[in-house]
Order: structure tokens, then C-alpha cells, then sequence
């Protein structure tokens, strides 16, 4: 018997204790993680890896006003009342389809993606992934409301408005962004440099967002392998937070099939100014070279990534074997990107 879901499941639940961040600021992981442990064959790993993780989480923050369809403006993007949007999300979540409140909330929660290091959004695609593939039960569709509600109250606009109109591919585009000044900042202080960045605009609005639906797809499929790729030659510049350059685009485009088609275009164009925030943030600005993989397989990358114990090795490297699987067979550059992530993320940190 397929005990997959119930791992997942048993899993979320036991999240669903602690909230959905700790020591201040940093991101319970632990959904996202166990997601994608769950879908890559290694759910039987779960429980023991949550073992050592739930120890630094910490407990569900006090609840503050109730959330309402009339209020709910003024308390997006207001941190401290997390618990309050969970709340709101999950009676939402009880009396409508998923599929219906996320076709609502996403155009009014996708201009914030930049909260939180985008891990609000990450944490949407891997509930939207769980839905689509595992199927709807009480355990994910509450992980849903959870991610929304931490989406909410974590939602940041970047500091300049971007409208991609150029003719540029997700690589070009990607190959040409310069750096901001100071990256040994946080993300809100990396973001606040932005519109002082020369021709970081300039150059993220010179990507092409086509208005075929499936053409968006097929860019946003390229941002996605683009990112990682550029991983592999730039990730020495911030281990860790470089791979939200390509989990974040990934988290958008595993939700796509959930969306209505009219939402693509302008889901694709999100994505990709996150993607230039965080590379212009966090790449280095010289390529090193990457691990070889000519000799490991895809599950062998995963479990070495499960083994190192790090959720943002984890997450990195299911993105990574979305990218190898769409690649040319011999293509195994996705995979040196996420061995890539296994040599500069420290386990710890």
C-alpha cells in the first residue's frame, strides 16, 4: 500500500503546531521541505528528518482581530497578525474550493512575492503541488490556508514597479543583471538598493512576457531552468539565498495549472523581478565552476541532499530535478547546480 500521502500528511500536522516562523524572522521550512521529500521517493525519511527540525521551531503566535472580507486591506502585510490570516484562510478554505479562493487571492497576494525571502510563495506552489498531484484532503487543503495566511501577512512590494517589455529570453536577461552595491545585507535592505542599482530596471523590464498562455509557460519553464543553471556558476555569492531565485519561479509556475489562464502573463512577470531582486542581491559577480554530476543520477542528487539535512539544500535540489528532467538527455547541469548548493550550504545553517 502507497503510505506517501498519509507521511505527508502526518507531517503537515505536526507543522501545523508551530508557527510559521522563528527566532524573529526566519521561515518555517519545514512544509516546504517535506513536500518535496514526500514527492522525490524519500518519505520515508520524513519523520526523522522532522525529528531534529521541529526542535528550533517555535509555538503559533497569539491571534490579535478577527480578518474579515471588509478589513482584510489593512492588515495585509502586517507580520503580526500571521495567525489571524491563517484563521481567516482556513474557514475560507472550509466553505469554498481552493482552487476558487486561490483564483481571488493570487493577483491581490502575487505584487507582495518579495516577503519574507519569497518563501511565502514557495510554501503556496508546494501546497498547490501537493493538491494537484497527491489530491485534496484535510491536512493539505489546511496547508494551503497556512501558506496563504503566511503569504498575507509577510506580503512586500519591491521598491520600484517593474513592466517587463523587451524582447530579452530568461537567460539574456538573466546574464546581463549588475549587482547592487552592499550583499551582505538582508533581503528588505538588498531590495531598498534596487532603484539606486544601475540599469537593474533597465535590464529587468528587458525580458520578453509573451500573452499566449502557453508561450508564458514555456518562459517561465526557461526562467526556472535559467536561474538554476546561473546557480551552479553564482551560488558562492550567498548559498542560501541565492536558491529563492529559482524556487520562487518554480513555486509560480507549479501553480499555474491551478490558475486561471488570464493570470499566466502576469504571473510570469512577477516571478521573473523576483528573480532579478534575489540575483542582483545575492549572485556572486565572477563564475566558479560547479561539481560535475556526469556520474550520479537524479534520486542519487536528492538523497544526498535529504542526507546533508539542510530544507534549503532540499528545496533546491527538487527545482533542480524539475530542470533535469525537462533537459536534453547528457544535460546534467541542473544536477551540478544542486550538488553546487550541497558544497556551499552549510548543514547548520
Amino acid at each position: 500500500m502507497d503510505t506517501t500521502s498519509g507521511t505527508l500528511d502526518e507531517a503537515l500536522l505536526r507543522l501545523h503546531t508551530s508557527g510559521p516562523e522563528f527566532r524573529g524572522y526566519l521561515s518555517n521550512h519545514g512544509p516546504m521541505a517535506v513536500e518535496a521529500m514526500v514527492h522525490n521517493g524519500q518519505a520515508h525519511t520524513v519523520h526523522r528528518w522532522l525529528d531534529g527540525y521541529t526542535n528550533k521551531l517555535e509555538s503559533v503566535p497569539s491571534a490579535r482581530a478577527r480578518i474579515t472580507g471588509a478589513n482584510w486591506r489593512e492588515a495585509l502585510g502586517d507580520s503580526s497578525r500571521v495567525t489571524d490570516w491563517t484563521a481567516y484562510f482556513t474557514h475560507q478554505v472550509a466553505e469554498r474550493p481552493w482552487r476558487e479562493l486561490l483564483a481571488e487571492w493570487w493577483p491581490r497576494l502575487l505584487p507582495g512575492i518579495a516577503g519574507a525571502a519569497t518563501h511565502p510563495v514557495i510554501r503556496v506552489g508546494h501546497a498547490v503541488r501537493s493538491l494537484l498531484t497527491e489530491g485534496e484532503d484535510a491536512a493539505r487543503t489546511a496547508e494551503f490556508a497556512h501558506a496563504l495566511g503566511y503569504w498575507a501577512a509577510r506580503h512586500l512590494l519591491l521598491p520600484a514597479s517593474v513592466r517587463p517589455t523587451g524582447s530579452a529570453t530568461p537567460s539574456e536577461a538573466l546574464a546581463t543583471l549588475p549587482r547592487v552595491a552592499d550583499q551582505h545585507v538582508t533581503p528588505v535592505r538588498g531590495y531598498a538598493q534596487l532603484p539606486d542599482t544601475q540599469n537593474w530596471l533597465r535590464t529587468t523590464e528587458s525580458l520578453h512576457v509573451p500573452d499566449d498562455p502557453e508561450a508564458v509557460r514555456e518562459g517561465l519553464t526557461a526562467l526556472v531552468r535559467a536561474a538554476t543553471l546561473n546557480y551552479a556558476d553564482y551560488g558562492h555569492g550567498n548559498g542560501i539565498m541565492l536558491v529563492h531565485a529559482a524556487t520562487a519561479p518554480n513555486a509560480v509556475l507549479r501553480t499555474l495549472p491551478a490558475l486561471p489562464r488570464e493570470l499566466w502573463a502576469g504571473s510570469f512577470a512577477v516571478a521573473w523581478a523576483a528573480t532579478s531582486a534575489v540575483t542582483a542581491i545575492y549572485a556572486a559577480d565572477a563564475p566558479l565552476p560547479a561539481p560535475h554530476a556526469d556520474a550520479v543520477t537524479p534520486e542519487e542528487v536528492f538523497e544526498r541532499a535529504v542526507a546533508h539535512g539542510n530544507e534549503h539544500a532540499i528545496k533546491f535540489a527538487d527545482t533542480a530535478l524539475d530542470v533535469a528532467a525537462a533537459s536534453e538527455e547528457g544535460d546534467t547541469r541542473a544536477l551540478s547546480a544542486a550538488l553546487n548548493a550541497l558544497a556551499l550550504i552549510d548543514e547548520d545553517d
